[in-house]
């Protein structure tokens, strides 16, 4: 299979490309039917190969990374990217087990005492889509394999091509780690991850923005494919009264300047207390000066993934000046490389005195641009949000547990951390996803496992004629009336 994909080269038109593709489609689905029941040891060979994979080629796949970023920390791209998705697959691997066991759930009386049963085995589905993004190119790849594999699915990957060498190392380790028919990584362009997101897969996970992600789910509802969309959104951070700027500000700036804010969940804009913005705005200064000082060249600190990139982050920041915010520069004398010059890094921009007219209010910002909004309650503060699409990830400082039920409880959104940002994602035993335009479907640990599997209902009846003995049986009469006055009642 690997082999028909890399017969195709960059001169051939697409029709080519997704006749390959379903080449490939109808191999693993074929496989994916001889094989059945996919075995334990099936499922932990896969498992394991997929770990032998991150853990003997770390190395070179950090280095695949720093080249496609221009500037990312090996240590930096080792915790986010590597062991993250290493933890997931050793969770997966020991509860998989567990995991596969048939549920057994009750029946309407008296049919568990004659004898019927009803249990849900959970079965693969068959072949899963992955369509990765490029900020975490390995992660989020390899993690979403965990409940992937382990419900006993094979897989087709469409890696990013804005990360052009570890796609390309992506796809090579894995045909030397599987076969084809397993697992096939089709690298392309975006008119390839198009074609692709077509496919009459069995499920499809993307990771990407809202916008692609509309694209994705409309061509998924031409085959009837469901869809597991991992989007992004606008993740507020709700700076209470209570809360201890110092702390807040340590932790907000080490999510948001992790990968140089590129990522899904990185907290997007604070709502700080209006008494509190300038005091808000200096502790945030002090953090970043401490955490990545010289910021254009830190050795912890990543480059903005193009120039296309970089040069969206500066429009914003430029529409929001035009539009009269205010402008602290931090990590940097405020000189930018020129934008025709791929893979610069970007310092910190913090903007206060914005409004929604401001883009960088209206669009995810992806990068390393914190806005100040301010607020007089926290009840308006919880508005704002509400008003707004609920969002992938939802961060609350304070020490007032009341106000912090009250925000949970007012507000929806895909996840909450209380006290620091992003760490939700960090644990497999608690489900990763977002709601409405923040993304759809769920995984890590058993959602993923259950997320990827089919829930088959297996009914098997008692002895008895039960149609019979409830008078459903024609014709009908008194009997199934005194049934039906038995059911029908408050």
């Amino acid at each position: 299979m690997a082999s028909r994909m890399q017969a195709i080269d960059a001169d051939q038109t697409i029709e080519a490309y997704r006749a390959a593709m379903n080449d490939v489609l109808a191999a693993q689905k074929k496989a994916f039917l001889d094989e059945a029941p996919v075995s334990v040891k099936s499922r932990i060979s896969r498992l394991d190969r997929t770990l032998a994979i991150l853990v003997d080629h770390q190395n070179e796949l950090c280095a695949a990374m720093a080249q496609d970023f221009d500037s990312r920390p090996v240590l930096m791209s080792k915790f986010t990217d590597i062991a993250s998705a290493v933890k997931a697959l050793k969770f997966a691997k020991k509860h998989l087990r567990y995991w596969m066991q048939p549920e057994k759930r009750g029946l309407e009386f008296p049919l568990g005492l004659l004898g019927a049963s009803g249990r849900i085995a959970y079965q693969p589905k068959g072949v899963v889509g992955v369509i990765s993004p490029w900020n975490f190119p390995v992660n989020l790849t390899f993690a979403p394999l965990a409940g992937i594999l382990a419900a006993g699915n094979r897989v087709m990957i469409k890696p990013s091509e804005l990360t052009p060498a570890t796609s390309a190392l992506m796809e090579q380790l894995f045909s030397e780690y599987f076969d084809g028919e397993e697992i096939s990584v089709i690298t392309g362009g975006a008119d390839v991850g198009q074609a692709f997101s077509s496919l009459a897969f069995d499920h499809l996970l993307f990771t990407g923005s809202t916008a692609v992600g509309r694209h994705v789910m409309r061509a998924a509802a031409d085959n009837l494919v469901p869809v597991t969309l991992e989007l992004g959104g606008k993740s507020p951070v709700i700076v209470s009264k209570s809360a201890d700027l110092d702390q807040m500000a340590e932790r907000v700036l080490t999510g948001k300047l992790m990968n140089a804010g590129q990522i899904c969940l990185a907290p997007d804009y604070l709502l700080v207390p209006q008494d509190r913005m300038a005091a808000c705005v200096e502790a945030l200064e002090k953090a970043a000066a401490r955490l990545y000082p010289h910021m254009d060249r830190h050795p912890d600190y990543t480059a903005i993934i193009n120039s296309r990139h970089h040069s969206r982050l500066q429009a914003h920041i430029k529409d929001a000046q035009e539009k009269g915010a205010r402008l602290s520069v931090c990590g940097s004398d405020g000189q930018q490389k020129p934008d025709d010059q791929p893979n610069t890094t970007m310092p910190l921009y913090i903007l206060s005195g914005v409004d929604d007219q401001m883009t960088v209010m209206r669009d995810e910002l992806f990068g390393p641009i914190l806005p100040l909004v301010g607020y007089q309650s926290i009840d308006e503060a919880i508005a704002y949000i509400n008003a707004h699409d609920r969002p992938l990830g939802l961060y609350y400082f304070g020490q007032n547990q009341a106000e912090e039920r009250h925000v949970i409880a007012r507000t929806t959104s895909g996840g909450v951390t209380v006290n620091d940002v992003l760490w939700h994602v960090a644990h497999e035993d608690l489900p990763f996803g977002g709601i409405g335009p923040s993304g759809m479907g769920s995984y890590h640990g058993v959602e993923g496992f259950k997320s990827f599997s089919h829930a088959r209902t297996i009914y098997r009846q008692t002895g008895f004629n039960i149609t019979k003995l409830i008078g459903a049986l024609p014709p009908y009469g008194q009997a199934l009336a005194k049934t039906l006055r038995f059911q029908i009642k408050k």
